[in-house]
């Protein structure tokens, strides 16, 4: 398979105010991309990221939509301004997400409904009539909560398993015959992020927090700096409906699930 080329490409990136969403916007600029839709909720610090891209690329290459993605239409309007600014949408990126099992109805709501109306507007409406060259791409950003069990966040851990689901079912040979729009899934390891930092009181309780303390402590950490440039290797080389982790900043490695059809079956009785 060709490597997906990211110059003159269009990219709308959700939760692009800030952190792990602002740096895979500056990347693609980097990368030669034409121009980047930042959507997010905070329009203080979206004016502020569109500023300083202005600054650094020039005029033209950045624009902030408020976006609060569980609304299909404020999703919409994200696709339809950034067909007005640039013309054309190449790349979207759904990496807004929420950790908060306490108030865990929009934890699923924006964790997972949002990443829906992403995809369903994505690979069904807009990539496919308005991409510049001949393939689209959709990044899918879960986590290793997404492919791993973690206790002391259930219900996060499994809006993560949500989206490695959505990514695979996507992702598969089907739609890309049919949409040539690529879908790829990257699980971010620890990642210093305010969502890493200022979990207190959003988990479902303080045996819960107790534990995460502790879990914490075991996973090595990177930057958003960091992880955004792994993120750039996987946009070029990943083949569509993969998974891809990348934790401490190391080399991304392929995730995938056995075909449950040729695992050994082991029944209950079998069980200790």
């Amino acid at each position: 398979m060709s490597q997906f080329d990211i110059v003159n490409k269009i990219a709308l990136v959700t939760g692009g105010a800030s952190g792990l969403g602002l740096q895979c916007a500056i990347k693609l600029l980097e990368e030669g991309a034409r121009g980047v839709t930042l959507a997010d909720i905070n329009k203080v610090a979206g004016t502020k990221a569109v500023r300083d891209i202005e600054e650094k690329f020039g005029p033209n290459k950045a624009i902030f939509v408020y976006c609060n993605i569980q609304h299909k239409s404020d999703f919409e309007n994200a696709f339809i301004k950034t067909i007005e600014s640039f013309q054309n949408i190449d790349v979207l990126i759904n990496n807004a997400g929420i950790f908060d099992d306490r108030c865990y109805e929009k934890e699923i709501g924006v964790n997972v409904i949002g990443v829906a109306h992403g995809m369903v507007l994505g690979v069904d409406k807009y990539i496919p009539k308005y991409r510049s060259g001949s393939e689209g791409l959709i990044v899918n950003v879960s986590s290793i909560a997404g492919i791993n069990s973690f206790p002391f966040i259930p219900i996060y851990t499994g809006t993560k398993f949500a989206i490695h689901g959505m990514t695979l079912a996507w992702g598969d040979v089907f739609h890309y015959s049919r949409t040539k729009v690529r879908v790829v899934g990257v699980c971010p390891g620890a990642t210093e992020t305010p969502l890493l930092r200022n979990f207190a009181g959003l988990t479902l309780g303080p045996d819960y927090e107790a534990y995460m303390v502790e879990g914490l402590k075991l996973c090595p950490s990177q930057t958003p700096e960091q992880m955004a440039n792994r993120t750039m290797e996987i946009i070029k080389k990943a083949p569509s409906g993969t998974m891809w982790v990348v934790e401490a900043n190391m080399e991304p490695w392929k995730f995938e699930l056995p075909n449950y059809q040729n695992i050994e079956k082991v029944s209950l009785d079998q069980v200790q």
